[in-house]
């Protein structure tokens, strides 16, 4: 029996044996694709190819890609765990073309690997064909099934709709027909009671797709017209995970070497064994595939967060979380534990696994004890929901409320419901998915955009000029209209750009394109399928001039700076903190940047300083730019050029030298350090665990920062009539302002003393009660201490009330002895009733209430009122 390793090797050997060029995973999350998060199938790196943005340097390729699918239109979420083969991490195995065979190839390679390679039974295998779709005007596709003719009976070629076998990129873009390769798993005697003809594509767990072959030929346009590509790519995708099953001879993903390792450890954990318990092994099919996506995603760089890609990690691992938490009886952080299982799986085939190690351990386990305790807070919540709700006489509560536990405390719905069933009562479903469904149409309306097919004036590629000019002359290739918000904007692509477009944390450029008509602003340069958009907020009059483009170069240099800056930071770091420092992110802004490293500690100051002190001895030396463009990425390496985890990188590569800092870096950068100026630390915090952030000023910033300071002090030495030695002058103060508040607090004590027996000898006998009452411009506080000493030294028949003024803020004050509570009278309802006099409300204990006004003249009368609620 093949093993997992073997297979993903096999499929490798097998293209690569047919003039494919192998090609390593890109990052499962994605940085400089707007449209996407994650990569969610294999075409992903290659969309600028497709798209015609960049010429392809191998017409056929192949490879292994890691790939999410938890969000928009893949969304396979709940379905994990429940079922034998929904993953949200899986493996893509996967083959293209661009431009050179087309669907005879591609049909029959699958059938050879599968076949004859493999060894599937061919009496197990169907084929879908697109059946057509007459109103858009496309006809069967026959001659995809005419290639499937020479493999199969025509029984086991099936025609397929719209929805399964018709692929998009998106809502415009390529697109074209698809054949699904479906195979049959189920026993001898299922298959001679039904057809898995029947089956295909019915959600059989049995009868499943395992691979699909696109043949992308057509270009979606805004207005849903399709038009022939003038270059046809070949596209497919099969699933890793389900193709181990097939040659295993399992009826589950989950009984592979792909996750029976996990499976254990996570039962071992639980003392529990795995097939067993429905329930039980559903909780551990989802912590089994979801440390996978968790521990890949961390090791890409995303980080657990609550925003955006960040989020929906959060969400997976939380989801892992509490499926221990309610079916393991996993009270405490476990899933930290399995990593060690998941390296010795995949940490051959994905070093980074290893690299990262103790960064992914730290993440999950402080997010895991995070989530506990939200659990506890949500249970909590939940529990004062149901005591409410049963005190209204109802078995149900409301959606609303659930919806709200879920939204905001994380609590998720089916852990409401399972609690809700143990004491007999159940949630409004329906409520709740209203609820749920308006926050979802209001994420959509935030984030519609509504974009324009390209207008194409001239065909051809941009190229990048921006390293070595501010100013070049252009010609635009395309553009178009994209409306977001109510606002219109307008998308340009240029042959030639100097605009930097945003990324790797460097913000894009701004500037003007100037033709002879006219002047555009450039408001921001973008990065879009890897091609730079210079976005403007008109469109020139005649787009096909000549232009100038020129970069904002003020703005462009306090970035070069900033850029270069965290360069150095990052050298500096690894000296004073060690070699395991390693970036997790940066942002660099004309006016400042910041920099994330891992670091399993709060940086001391003096480690800050000695950082700075480094950093800054760095630009003084003012060491020139060494700029290696365009390498071999061996040759990089050579060099000992640090690269990031997470980002891809091509065969060839840049790299930025300044000194011992050696970074692959596609940034900008000043010609010298000297030219940074200065660095200042300004902030250092943590972000996520075992990810520490220092944000930093460059430059006329330090500059700004540094005469702020200076005028602070004068103004402070100005206040100290100024003397010599500001810090002796101010801590005299303070000893001087220490010895007065100790004179007063003995002071307000003595009168205190004196206030309370004045109150003894005025006090009043009526009906039998102790009545005690005053006005007077008093600090609350001291109101409060005499009535609690009073109630100490008169146990019995005590009414106390007083109204004060304390800062301008009339407070009304009622005290009574236990008797009188017990006899119906609450301190509360009096002082609530009598504040409508002061324009005030408050509230309290029965023996003890207070309430503020903002009418200080009707204090008197106030007093009054409570005597007389009180009948006396």
């Amino acid at each position: 029996m093949l093993t997992a390793k073997e297979i993903r090797d096999s499929f490798k050997n097998f293209f690569e044996s047919k003039g494919h060029h192998i090609v390593p995973s890109a990052p499962m999350v994605i940085k400089d694709d707007p449209t996407l998060m994650f990569t969610n199938a294999g075409m992903n790196q290659f969309k600028d190819i497709i798209l015609g943005n960049h010429p392809a340097k191998y017409t056929r390729v192949a490879d292994s890609q890691k790939c999410l699918r938890v969000s928009g239109k893949h969304n396979d979420l709940e379905e994990v765990g429940h079922d034998t083969y929904h993953h949200t991490m899986f493996e893509m195995l996967g083959n293209w073309s661009f431009g050179d065979y087309f669907k005879k190839e591609a049909i029959n390679w699958a059938w050879e690997y599968l076949v004859e390679v493999l060894k599937l039974n061919p009496e197990h295998l169907y084929a879908t064909v697109f059946e057509g779709s007459p109103e858009e005007g496309l006809s069967r596709d026959d001659e995809a099934a005419s290639y499937w003719e020479q493999f199969l009976p025509k029984d086991h070629i099936i025609n397929g709709n719209k929805h399964d076998n018709f692929w998009e990129m998106g809502d415009t873009g390529p697109c074209g027909p698809c054949s699904e390769i479906h195979i049959d798993l189920r026993p001898a005697e299922e298959r001679a009671k039904i057809s898995g003809r029947d089956l295909v594509n019915h959600d059989h767990p049995q009868v499943i797709e395992i691979w699909n072959l696109v043949f992308m030929q057509y270009n979606r346009k805004a207005d849903g017209s399709l038009e022939p590509l003038p270059a046809k790519v070949i596209d497919t995708g099969m699933g890793f995970e389900r193709l181990c099953m097939a040659l295993q001879g399992k009826t589950s993903n989950y009984d592979t070497d792909v996750f029976q390792p996990m499976l254990k450890a996570i039962a071992a954990i639980a003392g529990t064994e795995y097939g067993k318990d429905k329930q039980q092994d559903i909780a551990m099919r989802v912590i089994a595939d979801h440390i996978r996506t968790i521990a890949f995603s961390i090791t890409d760089g995303q980080l657990p967060s609550n925003a955006k890609a960040g989020y929906v990690i959060r969400r997976i691992l939380r989801r892992a979380v509490r499926y221990g938490y309610t079916f393991l009886g996993q009270k405490q952080s476990f899933m930290y534990k399995l990593l060690p299982v998941l390296i010795d799986n995949m940490g051959g085939a994905y070093p980074e696994l290893i690299a990262q190690k103790g960064l992914i351990e730290k993440v999950i386990k402080e997010e895991e004890e995070a989530f506990l305790r939200t659990l506890e807070t949500g249970i909590r919540l939940l529990d004062k929901t149901m005591e409410d709700t049963k005190a209204a006489g109802k078995t149900e509560i409301s959606g609303k409320d659930a919806f709200t536990l879920y939204d905001t405390f994380g609590f998720p719905l089916d852990l409401t419901e399972l609690i809700l069933r143990e004491n007999g009562m159940t949630v409004n479903i329906e409520e709740f998915n209203e609820e749920m469904q308006q926050q979802k149409q209001r994420a959509r309306n935030a984030a519609a955009v509504e974009t324009g097919d390209w207008v194409t004036l001239r065909e051809g590629t941009t190229e990048f000029v921006g390293y070595d000019y501010t100013e070049y002359e252009a010609s635009i290739l395309r553009y178009r209209q994209i409306k977001q918000k109510n606002q219109t904007l307008y998308q340009i692509v240029l042959d030639y750009t100097p605009f930097y477009a945003e990324s790797g944390g460097q913000i894009g450029d701004t500037g003007v394109l100037v033709s002879e008509f006219e002047t555009i602003e450039v408001i921001d340069t973008k990065k879009e399928n890897n091609l730079p958009i210079h976005i403007t907020k008109k469109l020139p009059e005649h787009p096909e001039a000549p232009m100038m483009a020129c970069v904002d170069t003020d703005r462009r240099a306090a970035c070069a700076a900033n850029h270069s800056a965290t360069h150095l930071l990052d050298s500096a770091l690894r000296e004073v903190l060690g070699e395991h420092i390693e970036q997790k992110g940066s942002l660099v802004t004309p006016d400042s940047l910041r920099f994330d490293f891992s670091h399993f500690q709060k940086v001391t100051d003096e480690e800050i300083r000695k950082v700075e002190h480094l950093v800054n001895a760095k630009i003084r030396a003012n060491i020139p730019l060494k700029e290696y463009r365009n390498i071999p990425i061996e040759e990089a390496k050579e060099l000992g050029a640090i690269a990031l985890f997470g980002e891809k990188y091509g065969e060839r590569v840049r790299v930025i030298q300044f000194g011992s800092s050696i970074e692959f870096c596609g940034g900008i950068h000043v010609a010298a350090t000297g030219n940074i100026g200065m660095i200042k630390i300004v902030s250092e915090s943590s972000v996520a665990a075992g990810v520490r952030r220092i944000e930093a000023y460059t430059g006329a910033r330090v500059e700004e920062m540094l005469d702020t300071i200076q005028d602070t002090l004068n103004d402070l030495k100005a206040l100290f009539n100024n003397a010599p030695d500001l810090s002796v002058a101010i801590r005299k103060y303070l000893d001087e302002n220490a010895g007065l508040k100790k004179q007063v607090e003995d002071f307000m004590k003595e009168k205190e003393v004196a206030l309370k027996a004045r109150l003894l000898k005025n006090m009043q006998e009526i009906h039998g009660i102790n009545v005690i009452k005053f006005c007077a411009p008093l600090p609350a506080e001291m109101v409060k201490n005499i009535a609690f000493q009073l109630r100490g030294e008169i146990t019995e028949n005590l009414f106390f009330v007083a109204g004060s003024i304390d800062h301008d803020k009339p407070m009304l004050t009622v005290m009574l002895s236990d008797n009188l509570v017990a006899g119906g009278l609450k301190a509360g309802n009096l002082v609530k009733e009598a504040a409508k006099l002061i324009q005030g409300g408050g509230g309290g204990q029965p023996h003890f209430a207070t309430a503020g006004g903002k009418n200080a003249d009707n204090l008197s009368a106030a007093i009054e009122k409570v005597l007389e609620l009180a009948g006396i």
